[in-house]
């Protein structure tokens, strides 16, 4: 690197440890008329203060009561917003079990994963009305459908309750005297997500609040984020990513803005003018990029290099002038961006290094779903670029060799993690269970890496052959390859992830061994791939945008095979 990245004072936490849900809404309630959030409705910029948002979540908690979900299972599914998120808080507050949902799945799935999680009720945006019409009469276990902004008309079904209904019928309950409850057993299961999938190979984590509050906590201990910090939340809310770090920011305090489309977020940066973000590699790629296009665009690139070049200089004398000397790019992001804290993916360390360059730190992290999902991050008062960081307070981790070594001596292998924050278990998947955790009880992460003298990580590969999107988005290709295989001029395929010419972005692709029986004798390999192509894109239209197939290649052969005729898939290249 051209000079040693800078490190923060490490900051004097006068926080509360969260143990559980009650310590969590004590923290929300001592922030009183703070604003909560700021976020779009109908089109409006809408506010809500910490005391508002906690009389939400105490009425989703005693509706919860009132129509007799305690204890049951409730998903919500949708856009980003105050009601989701106290929908979350006020179930697990109720005692019942909360089960967030991608909701870039298809109706089909989502009828599905309900289904296999015996689903009581299910809180949902705007985004569902039409697709749950027919799911409200035929749904085999859910009793209420809760629209956040509901357009049925009041006669469609007695099952359909709009959240303002609901959330007023809890009001009235804690106006006669509903108390939320004190957590009795914080080790039982209060959440369930899904893991990736539209197959069978899609895993069902159960979380408690020990799970959950640990990850919390650590975060808040952690990072460089404080009451004073504003952010913008632009990540999915199902992914425990963000939410674990929408939840550490209650405690903090923080004032979220919700982003409201991926099309206007640096039109909302400069409305919300953001000092801190939570993103995946995708957003970083995509924020340097559109600094470096705009110089180009303006005529001011060399401008840029040669202020780069000036600022290096003094630096490396003491004198940060970094803000001052690129205020026109630090605008482009609101003008008060200071820092970000980055996972989902594995981040290209030089981005770190091109960031603080222009006065923005970026702080690596490292997580897993079924470790609530908190493992690691680079501290922001002793950086390492390139590592993960060490182990967060709640957990442990530790290297189980597979014999290789780095130059520096350190044993490679996988990365297993034991604490807190690592899950219960997967639901009512024994053998996956079993497959997960070792003799001795460490979580096997999947991942491989190393740990340097000082305990921290460094990842260099996967154990599977799980293709990781650039937007932090987990694809098995075992689940697509099933939906390719019903195609008759498909004779074998595997489907990997390519990253594409000059860019870090990986695309889905499907390396095809055809079924040239289909073919006319003496047609072309462009004709065969045409066709195939236009099978694949039939396919991909019953898949998540982030599922869908990209590019396709043909091959000449059969793939290479083990004994159980499973394709070898490291050989293929």
């Amino acid at each position: 690197m051209s000079y040693k990245l800078p490190n923060r004072k490490r900051l004097i936490r006068n926080l509360p440890h969260i143990w559980d849900v009650n310590d969590l809404i004590e923290c929300i309630d001592s922030h009183k008329n703070k604003t909560a959030f700021k976020y779009f409705e109908n089109g409006n910029l809408r506010e809500m203060t910490y005391s508002q948002f906690l009389d939400m979540i105490k009425s989703v908690s005693a509706a919860i009561f009132k129509f007799g979900l305690e204890g049951k299972r409730i998903a919500v599914i949708g856009d980003t917003s105050p009601e989701w998120l106290a929908t979350y808080v006020g179930t697990i507050a109720a005692g019942s079990i909360i089960i967030p949902m991608d909701k870039e799945l298809a109706l089909a799935e989502v009828e599905k994963f309900l289904t296999m999680v015996e689903a009581d009720a299910v809180v949902y945006s705007s985004s569902f009305n039409e697709k749950f019409v027919t799911t409200v009469n035929t749904h085999p276990t859910l009793k209420y459908f809760i629209p956040i902004h509901a357009d049925y008309d009041s006669s469609f079904s007695s099952k359909v309750i709009p959240f303002s209904d609901f959330i007023e019928v809890g009001k009235e309950e804690v106006e006669k005297g509903y108390k939320i409850k004190t957590v009795r057993n914080r080790e039982v299961m209060c959440e369930m997500l899904f893991t990736s999938g539209t197959t069978g190979t899609s895993k069902c984590v159960m979380l408690c609040q020990k799970n959950i509050f640990a990850a919390v906590t650590s975060a808040v201990e952690t990072v460089c984020f404080s009451p004073d910090d504003v952010v913008v939340s632009v990540l999915p809310v199902h992914h425990t990513y963000e939410l674990m770090c929408l939840l550490a920011e209650m405690v903090y305090g923080i004032t979220i803005c919700i982003n409201d489309s991926l099309r206007h977020v640096l039109k909302n940066f400069a409305l919300f003018k953001p000092t801190g973000l939570v993103l995946v590699p995708l957003f970083l790629n995509t924020m340097y990029k559109k600094i470096w296009s705009e110089a180009e665009r303006t005529g001011r690139t060399g401008l840029l290099k040669t202020g780069l070049k000036i600022s290096r200089n003094l630096l490396k004398v003491g004198i940060d002038k970094r803000r001052v000397i690129f205020k026109s790019v630090l605008d482009a992001f609101g003008g008060n961006l200071d820092h970000i804290i980055c996972g989902g993916a594995k981040l290209n360390p030089d981005l770190v290094e091109c960031f603080e360059n222009f006065g923005i730190s970026v702080f690596e992290g490292f997580g897993i779903t079924e470790c609530s999902p908190l493992v690691a991050v680079t501290p922001y008062y002793a950086r390492k670029v390139g590592s993960i960081g060490p182990a967060v307070p709640s957990c442990r981790m530790r290297i189980d060799p597979n014999g290789d070594k780095t130059p520096e001596g350190y044993n490679i292998g996988e990365i297993q993690v034991k604490g807190d924050n690592v899950m219960l278990g997967y639901y009512n998947n024994p053998e996956a269970n079993a497959d997960v955790f070792t003799d001795d009880g460490w979580f096997r992460t999947g991942d491989v890496g190393y740990l340097d003298k000082d305990g921290y990580a460094y990842i260099t590969g996967r154990i599977k052959f799980v293709i990781v999107l650039e937007n932090g988005k987990n694809v098995f290709p075992e689940e697509i390859e099933e939906y390719l295989e019903t195609i008759d001029t498909i004779s074998e395929c595997c489907v990997i992830g390519r990253k594409a010419e000059n860019s870090d972005e990986v695309i889905l692709t499907a390396v095809i061994y055809p079924d040239f029986s289909k073919f006319a004798e003496g047609v072309g390999d462009d004709t065969i791939k045409e066709s195939i192509r236009k099978s694949i894109n039939a396919v991909n239209k019953k898949l998540p945008s982030f599922k869908q197939i990209k590019a396709v290649e043909l091959r000449k052969s059969e793939f290479e095979k083990t004994t159980t005729k499973k394709i070898k898939r490291q050989l293929v290249k």
